[in-house]
């Protein structure tokens, strides 16, 4: 679990609800029309943006900003330089069975168990790297729908309840329940969109970039292991992906 979204989300959540409490209750706040507006409109919005399966799959996604499950770049270092040492000293086959920490890896190594070449290995994996960040994409696009429709559904609400309000400015008691409308709607869209939708997309957007640098390593690593590289310069090659510290922290264990 990714321990500062978390954190940061509910702080979010907690200094808002704090604040309104503070001011007097969070029962103004509290409006059913305006949350079905929304909350309801922007669900139905969205959904219309893609297709079901797609639809139903984005919430899926969205736990992943709390619960990534990024594999370690660094444990990739590790592993891929205790492989290429295997394969310089028993050969390809010798690499066979051996325990990797991720299906692509998995599947990368099999390739050069079975024989692929270097270009052949580099194109499949490559490809599905490709396939990857566009399946992320069509996700992020449909959490950043939610971005985009939940002000917009914001901003319907207010007129609803202006027009509602203008139509009975006769009757006293019928303003302030119009005027909640229009407030509150804006509120809420503000909210869907600000606190919860667009650092959602920023994170996701995150870790895709941390995965495909990461899948990224793997095809340097393999490549360099089915030219016969040195376990060194394959270490070497690799540590360029990471910051500073990690790459020290690597040198000095090796």
């Amino acid at each position: 679990m990714d321990i500062g979204s978390l954190i940061g989300f509910l702080g979010a959540v907690g200094m808002i609800v704090y604040a309104m409490a503070s001011g007097g209750g969070i029962g103004p706040f509290l409006h059913g029309g305006s949350a079905l507006i929304v909350v309801g409109g922007t669900f139905f919005a969205v959904m219309y943006t893609c297709t079901l399966p797609q639809f139903l799959n984005s919430f899926k996604v969205m736990s992943k900003a709390f619960m990534p499950g990024l594999p370690s770049q660094e444990d990739l270092v590790t592993k891929m330089i205790e492989l290429a040492g295997i394969a310089r000293k028993d050969g390809m086959m010798a690499l066979e069975g051996q325990d990797v920490p991720d299906k692509f890896f998995s599947k990368g190594l099999q390739m050069l168990v079975d024989g692929a070449d270097e270009a052949k290995l580099t194109v499949q994996l490559n490809q599905e790297i490709k396939a990857m960040k566009a399946r992320h994409a069509t996700n992020q696009g449909i959490v950043k729908a939610w971005v985009d429709i939940a002000p917009a559904m914001g901003m319907i609400g207010t007129l609803i309840g202006l027009v509602l309000m203008l139509g009975n400015m006769a009757d006293p008691k019928a303003i302030g329940p119009a005027m909640a409308i229009a407030l509150l709607t804006t509120l809420y869209g503000a909210f869907f969109a600000n606190v919860m939708f667009m650092p959602m997309q920023t994170t996701l957007e995150a870790n895709t970039a941390y995965e495909a640098t990461y899948r990224d390593m793997v095809v340097m690593g393999l490549r360099n292991i089915a030219r016969g590289e040195s376990p060194r310069n394959i270490q070497d090659q690799m540590l360029a992906n990471l910051p500073p510290a990690i790459q020290e922290k690597l040198e000095n264990a090796a």
